[in-house]
């Protein structure tokens, strides 16, 4: 099954906050620790620190998550974040997942 994960990316903690979609949560993460595309926004900001993602069983559930997240206000995400991670802590990814 091909899962589709939103995940929020930081600088450090109540920093630049970079939201993003991807079918490949690792790959894509080691992409953005990378600086893959240095003209990127979480290049230039060097916002490479995982602080939260969720997963979809629908690829298409993942990108309509991230159109209505990309609406909300930066306190909505800092509060989302803050529930699940309230140190901001880079998190480790399961392989499994």
């Amino acid at each position: 099954m091909r899962y589709g994960y939103v995940y929020l990316l930081c600088n450090r903690k109540n920093g630049t906050i970079y939201l993003g979609m991807t079918s490949d949560l690792a790959g894509r993460i080691e992409q953005h620790k990378s600086h893959y595309n240095p003209d990127s926004f979480t290049s230039k900001h060097n916002a490479t620190r995982l602080v939260w993602f969720e997963r979809h069983d629908l690829v298409a559930d993942a990108i309509a998550q991230e159109k209505t997240m990309k609406g909300w206000p930066r306190q909505w995400k800092i509060n989302l974040i803050e529930r699940d991670n309230p140190h901001w802590d880079e998190l480790i990814l399961d392989y499994d997942d």
